[in-house]
């Protein structure tokens, strides 16, 4: 598995040689599939609410006598069936989180990236490193990388005072994410990946004692 190497401004500079048990791994499309509906699901609030008939103010009188007046009967104007009344079987709060596994999160991880590397989507980037903290300067970095302006996912080592505050307006395009905290959802919601070249190493050491432990 192979990944070009492009610099900062752009120009191509070699390709470099990934670990084929993180890169180049079987693609599990079903759990791809899972995980992407649990992390998504993890991600709601989860704070929708209605009232129902007995959470809405008013209503405690009877509207008019049971019987007599040839209407229909109506004990309360907070019923469903008025308008201003409750609501039945509305969404009230709830927590949608999903538990997931560990062994689960890093087998999608490596299943995601290599689904990325067998698209093609996957490049190296030798630096990242910013000398201002102004969003014209990262802008000039990605317009000389071929993103064919597809919304992308820069993963770094560690994210500086600098590139934290010049992404912050670049994020719908290109989301930055530090490689220990890097999870399968994030990677399958952009099409193209970047790595820092010096992320690479502590990626690989996250994943490769469960990529060789999962082979053996």
């Amino acid at each position: 598995m192979k990944a070009p190497v492009y610099s900062k401004t752009g120009n191509k500079k070699g390709e470099l040689v990934l670990a084929p048990e993180i890169f180049a791994a079987r693609i599990n499309k079903r759990l791809l599939e899972l995980i992407h509906k649990a992390y998504a699901a993890n991600l709601r609030k989860g704070t929708a609410s209605t009232k129902t008939r007995k959470e809405v103010r008013g209503g405690g009188k009877k509207p008019w006598k049971q019987k007599g007046t040839g209407r229909a009967r109506h004990g309360s104007i907070r019923s469903p069936i008025w308008r201003g009344g409750g609501t039945t079987f509305g969404p009230h709060p709830r927590d949608y989180y999903t538990a997931l596994p560990k062994k689960m999160r890093n087998q999608a991880l490596i299943s995601a990236l290599s689904l990325k590397g067998d698209q093609k989507n996957l490049m190296v980037l030798e630096e990242v490193g910013l000398s201002t903290g102004k969003t014209k300067e990262w802008a000039e970095i990605l317009k000389a990388l071929p993103l064919q302006g597809k919304r992308a996912l820069c993963v770094v080592k560690e994210k500086d005072t600098h590139l934290d505050r010049a992404s912050q307006n670049m994020q719908w395009l290109v989301q930055v994410e530090k490689a220990r905290d890097l999870n399968a959802y994030q990677v399958l919601q952009r099409d193209k990946i970047i790595i820092e070249e010096n992320a690479l190493p502590l990626l690989e050491e996250r994943l490769m004692s469960f990529a060789k432990a999962k082979e053996e």
